[in-house]
């Protein structure tokens, strides 16, 4: 019978290929679909962030295969999976999804390894029928040899014999020994009125294997099952029929087994989910999660994934006082991802009453404008960017919501498309952060890598510190990221600028640090703050860390005087104190505010877990 669902692992695209033309032989018509799971192999002495590059590139590979198949139902599973041992990666995926065959492609060497273990694993853990194919198949077999020796794998070797017969328009040949042939033909007799395709039945009288060998001239390859058998020195991996065919068959070998069945009690396989040390957690996540805006330049696919999927994309520009830029960033994500690729739905400007002619020359261009203290006034109003984000979600109807910042002088598509290509390919992923090189301007100058001060001497220092999940994170601040309504709706925002590293550490603690993913936007350049401006944000940034290590182990940490902070004042012959109030006020999920539930109809209920 056909498979609906067929795994094919890959750690080397040009093997995967070869592969393609048995799997769509056995995949069911209409309904099944072929995965391809990347794979990433590393030496054990290297850190798995070290497989970033690899990743991205089989990503890109994986991609442009099935770009070169559209006759196939290929899907790329878009995370590419970095690893000591590819196996266990393999067995998680496998508990995880329901999978009818994994294919595998086999050098016939009976002792060798496979996906960074013994073959002997690879058959006695696998969780759903396994294949292994020794040879290329490049053209349809018409004449199928089947030796049956009634193993507990026969019953799989003949469906797929029959399969693949039906599928080439060929015809399937059993041979069995002598010894059993009574047995044999009385058990298959039927089975050949039943299926036209069992064209002929062979008897070996001598050894089987020989017999097969002598027939194969005369048949374009072999499909048998895996038996394995009891040896001196412990399991062999296969049966003594299967590792002599393997050596010495001149023709392609389909060597099948059937899955295993785990009864209740007996452990799990070796590849069962572990947790990891958080350190190897990170470096896995760095390069599994960690993607090039490059690889979403096609925007003719965006544009084709955004309609099958169905969902609606919004860009929220903030904007406070940005007269210089905000002219060229629309005129920019309106030409390109409105008008000529339609990947966005609307382009809403979000303003933190500008006292500039920002508001002004954004509507003067037809683009709708909201100043936020207006928005949702039942709730009040306070200063600073969060706030605007967060009204932001009432006021932008997308399923996906992507926010850019609007001082950027160097604007450009892919920091749009580079946000929303993760989501697209990915449905776990639930929120994208941008990074990119920042450089710093003095005076007329730019100093490449100056850029990003607070980030490095503030903000990753704490991550590493109390928040080490996100610490892979390039840039935490960036002011550049995407995420999906149901995502961002379920979280608090903080107001100020706190905003996006409370974001960052709500999201995991809520969706888990495999909901976010990162993207290389390349280069940023905008208006670099001062001194004084960095330590007011560092400020409220640690304020923001610290409420959420009160709110993870139950404990109080500041007090309301600890939200004051001195600025240290210079004049010509004296310097003196100020003391300024800084601290971001917090927000509560906006599906928890009623007037948000009513225009997106939410039902009243609590928050969902995710």
């Amino acid at each position: 019978m056909p498979f609906d669902s067929i795994l094919i692992p890959v750690e080397e695209v040009e093997a995967a290929a070869t592969l393609l033309p048995l799997a769509r032989a056995l995949l069911s018509q209409g309904s099944g679909e072929i995965l391809l799971l990347g794979l990433v192999p590393l030496p054990s002495d290297v850190s798995l962030s070290h497989g970033t590059a690899a990743a991205r590139a089989l990503r890109q590979r994986l991609m442009a295969l099935a770009a070169a198949h559209p006759e196939l139902p290929l899907r790329v599973r878009p995370r590419i999976r970095v690893s000591y041992v590819p196996w266990e990666e393999v067995l998680h995926f496998l508990q995880s999804n329901r999978v009818s065959l994994m294919l595998l492609p086999w050098d016939g060497n009976p002792e060798g390894w496979m996906l960074g273990v013994p073959l002997s694993r690879v058959l006695q853990e696998a969780p759903c029928d396994l294949l292994l194919a020794r040879g290329s198949i490049e053209t349809p077999w018409r004449r199928i040899l089947l030796p049956v020796r009634g193993g507990p794998y026969t019953q799989l070797a003949l469906e797929v014999a029959l399969t693949l017969a039906e599928a080439w328009d060929g015809q399937v040949t059993l041979l069995h020994a002598a010894s059993e042939a009574r047995r044999i033909a009385a058990a298959f007799r039927p089975l050949a009125r039943q299926f036209p395709r069992i064209a002929r039945q062979m008897v070996a009288h001598g050894e089987v294997a020989q017999a097969v060998l002598e027939a194969l001239p005369h048949h374009d390859g072999i499909v048998m099952g895996a038996s394995t058998r009891p040896g001196g020195g412990g399991p062999q991996p296969l049966g003594p029929l299967a590792r002599a065919l393997a050596e010495a068959a001149s023709k392609p070998l389909i060597l099948v087994k059937a899955a295993r069945a785990f009864l209740p009690g007996q452990p799990r396989p070796r590849g069962a989910p572990a947790q990891l040390p958080i350190s190897v957690l990170v470096d896995k996540w760095f390069a599994e999660n960690t993607f090039d805006a490059e690889e979403f330049s096609d925007l003719h696919e965006l544009v084709a994934l955004k309609r099958t999927q169905g969902v609606t994309i919004s860009l929220g520009l903030p904007t406070l006082n940005e007269e210089a830029t905000i002219s060229s960033i629309l005129a920019i994500a309106r030409e390109t991802m409105m008008e000529r690729y339609p990947l966005l739905d609307e382009i809403v400007v979000i303003d933190s009453a500008s006292t500039d002619r920002t508001r002004e020359i954004a509507r003067a261009m037809g683009f709708p404008v909201y100043t936020h203290p207006e928005v949702l006034p039942e709730v009040g109003s306070y200063r600073g960017k969060g706030e605007a984000l967060w009204k932001s979600l009432y006021l932008l109807k997308g399923d996906i919501i992507v926010w850019t910042d609007t001082d950027i002088t160097n604007y450009h598509p892919r920091f749009i498309y580079g946000l929303i290509g993760p989501l697209l390919r990915s449905p776990r992923i639930g929120l994208v952060k941008g990074f990119y090189r920042r450089p710093i301007r003095i005076g007329e100058k730019l100093q490449a890598g100056g850029g990003g001060r607070v980030t490095e001497l503030v903000a990753r220092p704490l991550i590493n510190l109390f928040f080490p999940e996100l610490s892979g994170l390039i840039q935490p601040l960036s002011g550049e990221y995407a995420g999906r309504r149901e995502v961002l709706e379920q979280v608090p925002f903080f107001t100020g600028y706190g905003v996006e590293i409370g974001l960052l550490i709500d999201i995991l603690e809520r969706f888990g640090l495999w909901s976010i993913a990162q993207v290389d936007l390349q280069e940023r350049i905008h208006r670099n703050q001062d001194l004084e401006a960095l330590s007011k944000m560092s400020f409220a940034i640690i304020q923001v860390v610290i409420r959420r290590l009160e709110d993870r182990h139950k404990i109080q940490l500041l007090e309301e005087v600890n939200r004051s902070m001195k600025l240290i004042r210079h004049e010509p012959g004296r310097y003196y104190l100020e003391v300024e109030e800084i601290g971001d006020a917090e927000r509560p999920p906006m599906i928890t505010i009623p007037a948000y539930r009513e225009k997106f109809r939410k039902a009243e209920r609590a928050i969902v877990s995710p």
